[in-house]
């Protein structure tokens, strides 16, 4: 694609401005002289460009970006020696960790077609996303240890709006993808960066409800759930802007619906199913439904994907325990669009959700002061992945369980109760 291709003259080039300025000035909030490493598909080079503009505006030292591309991703996978899989860049993701240590923020451009693997051999994939989840690890860790200040934000990727609205030309799936994009990011009104600060008050709110019930678990029931989550001691609501240890108040995803916190790793029982599709390294796994002893997934099953939803399972000992449950009302204005976007960062934000892996430190009372065997013995989970998937509808309930066993309802179907 070239970038005065029909496509991408169907974005709003003013909204896509205020993204721009959103990103720098709300997700980062870059401090004068902190350098920034993106990491973006190459579709996504408009948005890049203005990125880096406002992000040099705002005092970066240095912006230093790293480029994706559909094309050459599936030549590995179409002529690449077979022991290619179990490597990855090591020296990349130690120099990404290295620039982390020295304090430079992350930004995220998402936007790779969610499809792009599907028809590749899904036993490669694993392979490769598990070399790359170990490489990655060291730079990941500076990242969900909150570290630095770093942020996601999204380009409607022509491959991706065409995944999303096949029955249209693609300069028209573009423009509505990027619509829903700049609508759910809160850059289509006169004032995103007051628009991002009351929607940052109103989170900080049921985070601040949740902190003070201190409840011991929480009880999901719908279609196919009847899911008992137990929350790790010490556990901290969060939700929106969020201060990384470096001092620096961010808002890590754009768009962002959710209140989440850390579960405990070994006190998750019952089973549960998955309410919207997962789109996972460009394969779609759906109608996901599993079952939870002590804390572990013991049975998995989907109706597509469910292979590689089971080597991703079986990544670390970790991979079958939660790192995160969130809470996400069904009116939120993602899910009221109606549109799936096979992308987490959007899907997640439109039902309330839990994620495989990873647990995040500062979802602990004094998260930063606690080390990696502290956040363990509280209940904290550690793995390779972090992965998020939705269980959230206008059919499920929520109860918050206290110490005692006494019930308080949270949701009812699907909204605040």
């Amino acid at each position: 694609m070239t970038f005065h291709s029909p496509a991408h003259q169907a974005v709003d080039p003013v909204k896509l401005e205020k993204l721009a300025e959103v990103a720098v000035k709300v997700g980062l909030r870059l401090e004068r002289g902190q350098d920034l490493v993106i990491t973006s598909p190459i579709a996504a080079l408009p948005l890049v460009r203005l990125i880096t503009r406002h992000a040099y505006i705002a005092g970066a030292g240095l912006v230093s970006t790293f480029y994706s591309d559909e094309e050459t991703t599936l030549a590995r996978y179409q002529h690449a020696p077979d022991e290619s899989f179990d490597r990855a860049t090591d020296w990349l993701y130690d120099g990404m960790a290295k620039a982390y240590g020295k304090n430079a923020a992350r930004l995220a451009i998402s936007g790779d077609n969610p499809m792009m693997l599907a028809a590749q051999d899904p036993a490669k994939v694993a392979r490769a996303n598990k070399a790359n989840s170990i490489a990655y690890k060291p730079a990941l860790e500076k990242i969900s240890n909150f570290d630095i200040n770093w942020n996601i934000v999204s380009y409607p990727n022509p491959a991706w709006a065409k995944q999303m609205f096949p029955d249209d030309p693609e300069h028209v799936a573009v423009e509505k993808l990027a619509n829903a994009i700049f609508a759910a990011s809160r850059v289509d009104v006169a004032d995103p960066i007051a628009a991002w600060a009351e929607h940052n008050a109103n989170l900080a709110k049921r985070s601040s409800w949740l902190n003070g019930e201190r409840f011991a678990a929480l009880h999901f029931t719908g279609p196919g759930t009847d899911l008992t989550v137990g929350l790790a001691d010490g556990h901290e609501w969060h939700g929106g802007a969020s201060t990384a240890k470096n001092g620096i108040t961010c808002n890590p995803n754009i768009p962002t619906e959710e209140v989440f916190t850390t579960p405990h790793a070994l006190r998750v029982e019952g089973h549960v199913s998955s309410t919207k599709p997962l789109s996972h390294q460009g394969t779609l796994i759906d109608n996901i439904q599993v079952r939870f002893e002590g804390g572990r997934i013991v049975e998995a099953k989907a109706s597509k994907g469910e292979e590689v939803l089971k080597k991703v399972l079986d990544t670390d000992e970790g991979a079958r325990r939660l790192g995160e449950v969130a809470l996400v009302p069904h009116s939120s204005p993602i899910s009221a669009s109606g549109v799936l976007f096979y992308n987490t960062l959007f899907d997640e934000n439109a039902s309330c959700h839990i994620a495989l892996g990873q647990c995040y430190s500062k979802c602990f009372l004094d998260g930063a002061s606690l080390n990696a065997e502290q956040i363990k013995a509280q209940g904290g989970n550690s793995s390779l992945i972090h992965i998020d998937w939705m269980i959230g509808s206008g059919e499920v309930d929520i109860d918050g369980v206290r110490a005692d066993g006494a019930k308080v309802p949270v949701m009812r179907k699907g909204e605040w109760a």
